[in-house]
C-alpha cells in the first residue's frame, strides 16, 4: 500500500474540503490510478510563496510517506468544460515547488489528484 502525502494551497482551503482528492485516493483512480492501493499519511497546506514546503516534506517523509502529491487545483482551474491546465492554477511557481518538495524529502512529487483536466497524466518530479 503507497502511504501519499497531500500538499493543498492556501488559497482553495477555505473552498475545498479535499473531498474528490481522498476519494480518488482510495478509489486508486485519477492522479493515483498509478498505485495498487493508497492510504493518507498528512496533509499540509503550502503558503505563498511556497518557502515552507520543503519543511512539509520532510514532516510528511517522517510520518512514513513515501509520494507526495500537489492537489491539482495548484495547476489546473476550473472551468464550465471542466479542469483546464492551459491557464494555470493557483499557483503560478508549481513546477518549482514540486522540485523543491522532491529535492527536500528524496520523494517523487507527483503534480496531480482528483479532477484531473482532459488528456492530461499527471508529472512526476524526481
Amino acid at each position: 500500500m503507497t502511504k501519499v502525502g497531500l500538499i493543498r494551497c492556501e488559497k482553495n482551503e477555505t473552498r475545498c474540503p479535499l473531498t474528490n482528492c481522498f476519494k480518488t485516493m482510495l478509489e486508486t483512480t485519477e492522479g493515483f490510478a498509478g498505485y495498487d492501493a493508497c492510504t493518507p499519511v498528512g496533509v499540509f497546506t503550502c503558503r505563498c510563496p511556497g518557502n515552507n514546503v520543503a519543511d512539509m516534506a520532510k514532516i510528511l517523509k517522517s510520518k512514513g510517506a513515501q509520494v507526495i502529491h500537489l492537489c491539482t487545483c495548484t495547476f489546473a482551474s476550473k472551468t464550465e468544460e471542466g479542469w483546464d491546465k492551459t491557464k494555470g492554477g493557483f499557483c503560478p511557481d508549481i513546477e518549482k515547488i514540486a522540485a523543491d518538495i522532491s529535492r527536500a524529502s528524496g520523494l517523487p512529487c507527483i503534480l496531480g489528484t482528483a479532477h484531473l483536466p482532459k488528456d492530461y497524466s499527471p508529472i512526476t518530479f524526481e
